[in-house]
């Protein structure tokens, strides 16, 4: 089957457009020009990504996140307004994985699709026979992607499991913001880039952690992220 892909945005012109680029890729597509057709949809259909705009006529885009997130974890990537940067923290600070600025360029919107879309199914292709790291009680194993917490299974995204995996495995060294987004995202670093702290503080979130005094990401000032139970 096909990946499916929802879009919700109220305007026609975009939808439609979206939906040219991704089906000329191969991918199927699920329309909804409004929240609540949104959420009938992800409710009844499997879909494995969702693309929403931020000003919806019955919700925002913001709360709709939120509702998807109760539920379920697949990517979500944030249509935004391209001068109003507190809309991109806030909506990865809530559960989105992405972000693309309007106005844009269709390309790009799939090139980050297909990128999360990869993400989601990573394995490990060198074959390896331990695929768990373990630090204290935090357990992540690369080949099923499913990582647990002294013994209660996390729900993370696949950009949370990558970043969380990334620090594992760079286990009791500091990794700078620039290098965990390059691992990551696959693109070039730019100062102003907040995307890596809001996934950190959504991680810290889920993971139970005390934000001034956390046990296992740890904030080193100025340099960047280090992993180490404490």
């Amino acid at each position: 089957m096909n990946e499916r892909i929802l879009i919700t945005d109220d305007e026609k012109e975009i939808v439609e457009l979206i939906e040219l680029y991704l089906k000329n890729e191969g991918f199927e597509v699920i329309k909804a020009y409004d929240g609540t057709t949104a959420m009938k949809y992800i409710s009844e259909e499997a879909v494995s990504l969702a693309i929403l705009d931020i000003m919806l006529p019955d919700t925002d885009g913001f709360t709709l996140c939120r509702k998807i997130r109760q539920s379920f974890t697949f990517p979500i990537i944030i249509l935004t307004a391209k001068s109003e940067d507190i809309d991109k923290i806030t909506g990865l600070t809530i559960g989105a994985d992405d972000y693309v600025t309007k106005p844009f360029n269709p390309l790009e919107l799939t090139a980050r699709v297909k990128t999360l879309l990869r993400r989601c199914t990573l394995y490990d292709k060198n074959g390896n026979s331990s695929c768990e790291i373990n630090i204290g009680g935090l357990t992540v194993c690369k080949d099923s992607r499913k990582c647990t917490l002294n013994g209660k299974s996390l729900s993370l995204t696949p950009t949370e499991f990558d970043i969380l995996l990334y620090l594992c495995e760079k286990q009791g060294k500091v990794v700078s913001s620039e290098e965990l987004f390059e691992s990551v995202w696959k693109e070039k670093y730019y100062d102003s880039n907040n995307t890596v702290m809001a996934h950190i503080a959504r991680l810290r979130d889920k993971m139970g952690e005390v934000p001034r005094k956390p046990k296992y990401i740890r904030t080193v000032w100025g340099v960047g992220y280090t992993i180490d139970a404490q």
